[in-house]
């Protein structure tokens, strides 16, 4: 995709597939729109499809698969135990991550739970460049703490460092010295930072994170759930990796795990997960929590026809030109926010588009929600589903005090072979619009608020009849406009 130029100056991303079946959207009119995202307690995880246009809210399990998953799944082995299916899939992971092991789980938080039960005892530490929600409930359930470590330019939403999702290295052995690496469960790099506007680390910080886990007799943890777009970011953007290969890249970060584990839902494109190791320690160690939690060995929780899918989608991953259309779309609709000044996180990063909500509506105050209410005002006037990734998305701390997460996001998602350019250019436009208008967005506040991952069921409301305003002026400038 990166090799194709248009000789009259446009530069738009071209896409390196053909769309061959399709599925209905609707878009309801804005008057419905605000009555939804009311019932839904301004909480985007509770909208019905229905009553969604474009759903930006998440990458995971919402790929589209291509035509080759779809023909591997109709050839699956159902067996219980033994399927020939898994043995493709296991085959897989030996030939892209030469990994001697492999454990399936139905999805990526099913390996936290296991990799949390087997090595995080109370009072356990376990350093990351930064944390993933359900990642961090799961190691605090165990007992264990989370040290986020990410390089103090990985805090910085504008910005032109090209891996921001690097590890420190020296807060690294900070903690080591502090806690002794007795503490320390195991290292965990999460490849594409989720929650900081997926912002990928390098290999070369890999390298070094490797040398102290040595040193220390560490084990290093791979979350890879967001592995596509890094190797794509590595690929495009660190200099000593330009004439490697996807693959090359892909097998240089493995070798320098311990253990990897994954959505599939995310990477792969279907849906399910595993853990992958080249230690047979580790792998028996797991085995039976494996069987205990998600299932027999080869299958692990999952539909064999998304085994076959999975085995498919790795290899397809290794594709520069699958993995490169999502970062390239998000780059594209950054690029467009940015020219009208709509404040988005730079430079692009993988997963999707991130709006900075503390800028585009710097009036509401952290304790109202600011990233959450903009999800809500970007529903109502154009029936996109965002998700919040801010205050809302953190949780308590054991006295009831509101933790104010680092940043204040509205992800806008970017699911894999999806949208088309026409889509996101609606999108831009009715951001812009919508930027233009911010003043009119207030803030929202909890009525329902479940004390552990509360942004997936809590609901809140509007601390004044802003919305009501919204839809108004909106009804002003378009007219009977959708």
């Amino acid at each position: 995709m990166a090799e194709v130029k248009f000789f009259y100056g446009d530069k738009v991303p071209l896409e390196m597939h053909k769309v061959r079946i399709v599925q209905k959207l609707n878009l309801v009119p804005i008057e419905r729109r605000l009555e939804a995202i009311s019932e839904a307690g301004n909480n985007t995880f509770l909208l019905k499809n229905c009553d969604i246009f474009l759903d930006m809210l998440t990458d995971s399990g919402v790929n589209a698969m291509s035509d080759k998953q779809l023909a591997a799944m109709m050839e699956s082995d159902d067996s219980y135990a033994g399927s020939a299916t898994f043995t493709k899939l296991e085959d897989r992971i030996k030939e892209i991550f030469g990994m001697e092991y492999f454990l399936p789980a139905h999805q990526g938080r099913a390996c936290e739970n296991i990799l949390s039960k087997a090595y995080v005892k109370p009072g356990d530490i376990i350093p990351m460049n930064y944390h993933f929600t359900t990642t961090k409930a799961h190691i605090t359930l165990n007992g264990g703490s989370v040290e986020e470590i990410i390089i103090d330019e990985g805090l910085n939403t504008t910005s032109t460092y090209p891996f921001k999702g690097n590890m420190d290295i020296a807060k690294l052995r900070g903690l080591i010295s502090k806690y002794g690496a007795e503490k320390i469960a195991f290292v965990r790099m999460e490849t594409g930072t989720n929650l900081v506007g997926g912002q990928p680390h390098s290999l070369e910080n890999m390298q070094e994170i490797r040398k102290v886990c040595d040193e220390f007799g560490l084990m290093l943890v791979l979350d890879a759930s967001l592995l596509a777009d890094n190797l794509y970011f590595i690929k495009s953007r660190e200099e000593k990796c330009k004439d490697m290969s996807i693959r090359d890249i892909t097998r240089a970060i493995a070798d320098l795990s311990d253990i990897i584990y994954f959505s599939a839902r995310k990477l792969g494109c279907a849906r399910g997960g595993g853990i992958c190791t080249r230690n047979r320690d580790i792998y028996m160690k797991l085995r039976e929590l494996i069987t205990l939690y998600e299932g027999f060995l080869t299958y692990g929780g999952m539909s064999v026809r998304e085994i076959e899918a999975i085995a498919v989608g790795l290899d397809e991953t290794m594709d520069e030109n699958m993995i490169s259309q999502g970062p390239q779309f998000i780059a594209y609709m950054c690029e467009k926010l940015k020219e009208s000044g709509v404040p988005v996180v730079t430079p692009p990063g993988g997963l999707g588009c991130h709006l900075n909500a503390s800028e585009f509506v710097d009036h509401i105050p952290q304790s109202q929600y600011p990233a959450g209410a903009l999800a809500s005002a970007l529903y109502i006037v154009s029936g996109i589903r965002g998700m919040e990734r801010g205050t809302i998305s953190e949780q308590r701390d054991e006295n009831g005090n509101e933790h104010f997460a680092n940043m204040e996001l509205l992800r806008l998602a970017m699911p894999r072979r999806v949208f088309t350019l026409s889509q996101v250019n609606y999108a831009v436009d009715r951001i812009k619009w919508l930027y233009e208008n911010r003043k009119l967005i207030g803030g929202i506040s909890f009525v329902e608020e479940p004390k552990v991952l509360r942004f997936f069921f809590g609901k809140l409301t509007a601390v004044s009849d802003w919305q009501a305003k919204l839809v108004a002026k909106f009804r002003d400038d378009f007219g009977d406009s959708l």
